[in-house]
């Protein structure tokens, strides 16, 4: 388990109970509420929610079936951990997607999600802490998404996400990724706002083989 008591919220707006909890359980691995090695318990789960086992076993099976977690005997699970094949194969998706959805908000960003991505991105720069950095990342990459404006492209890069997350230790954690990144945001947001599809497009997935090339650089240190 993570540091700390994991905190579950739910959103029950128009989905059925066992999708509120799938989701909620979703966001919780993608913040790091839960991490590979964790144990997900109904019981625990389905307290912390505040609804019966019903629908958290309905979520556990979607979480089994998107490969996030396995099962760990009785009634609960363990948060997976990604093999090398695995880490290259979810990097070679994410630049795709990440890619197209830079293309996509050179395209249609407003103004307002640009003034948005250049106030995400001073708060980027001014940050030290990985964890703080992480979550501004997070922030960048979503509201990109969002200025892409693709229902298609939105559902597959949620599952990017929390796949992502099963990575564990972020990669501004090293040495000078930080700054790299810094720069890579940068170029990036500028090709947003001038509108430049195509050079949106390479910044973005140049940023993420970047990201690769750090992640498995991390690994080989163990």
């Amino acid at each position: 388990m993570s540091s700390g008591s994991p905190t579950l919220t739910i959103d029950r707006d128009n989905v059925s109970l066992g999708e509120a909890v799938f989701r909620a359980l979703c966001r919780a691995l993608e913040n790091g509420v839960y991490r590979s090695g964790d144990r997900l318990r109904e019981d625990e789960v389905a307290q912390k929610l505040e609804v019966s086992r019903t629908p958290v076993r309905e979520a556990f099976g979607k979480l089994v079936a998107k490969g996030w977690v396995q099962p760990a005997g009785g009634r609960g699970l363990i948060v997976r951990s990604l093999d090398e094949n695995e880490v290259l194969e979810l990097y070679a998706m994410r630049e795709i997607l990440e890619g197209a959805a830079a293309r996509l908000a050179a395209q249609y960003a407003v103004p307002a999600e640009v003034a948005a991505l250049r106030d995400i991105h001073a708060s980027f720069v001014s940050a030290g802490d990985a964890a703080e950095l992480a979550r501004l990342n997070r922030l960048m990459h979503g509201a990109i998404q969002r200025a892409a404006r693709n229902r298609y492209l939105d559902a597959a890069l949620e599952d990017m996400h929390v796949a992502t997350a099963l990575l564990g230790t972020t990669t501004f954690a090293a040495e000078g990724r930080a700054a790299t990144a810094a720069a890579e945001h940068g170029k990036l947001i500028e090709a947003i706002a001038i509108r430049d599809p195509d050079r949106a497009e390479a910044i973005a997935r140049g940023h993420i083989r970047e990201a690769l090339r750090t992640r498995l650089g991390m690994r080989l240190k163990g």
